[in-house]
């Protein structure tokens, strides 16, 4: 598996952990109450820093592994992973116009802080996970 392989599944992985936490922080903290009362922000704030430091930590630790068993293949990379990474960060865009897209509308509506700002949440969470799931299967069965 190459570099950017490992990078795209350490992505994937992170940002399914990340949303899964940051849903589970949001629902205990309302604990059947109303969503829009909570302070979401901490959580939220926490939970992307945490992804972020998790998907870092994950990439560098399977890094040292795949070093340790093939130092020449760890880091290759080659065209073919600058088009894959293109690929995804397409993906990944058109997720993200999609999410703001949604802000802007909810804003319109006059829509509560909270759901605004987790539409935009869930937009990236969605934006890293597709953008993972591209580039994970352009790396299995190639790019069309």
């Amino acid at each position: 598996m190459v570099y950017q392989e490992r990078v795209a599944w350490s992505g994937l992985v992170s940002s399914i952990i990340v949303f899964a936490v940051y849903v589970t922080l949001v629902l205990v903290q309302a604990d059947g109450g109303d969503l829009t009362a909570i302070d979401w922000l901490p959580p939220m704030l926490w939970t992307i820093g945490g992804g972020i430091a998790l998907s870092i930590l994950v990439s560098v630790a399977w890094g040292i592994v795949a070093k340790a068993r093939d130092p020449e293949a760890s880091t290759e990379t080659d065209v073919r992973d600058r088009d894959i990474g293109v690929m995804g960060g397409r993906v990944e865009h058109v997720v993200l116009v999609i999410a703001g897209l949604g802000v802007i509308v909810l804003c319109a509506l006059g829509a509560e802080l909270f759901w605004i700002a987790n539409a935009m949440f869930a937009g990236f969470a969605i934006s890293a996970f597709l953008g993972g799931i591209a580039r994970v299967l352009a790396y299995r069965f190639g790019l069309v």
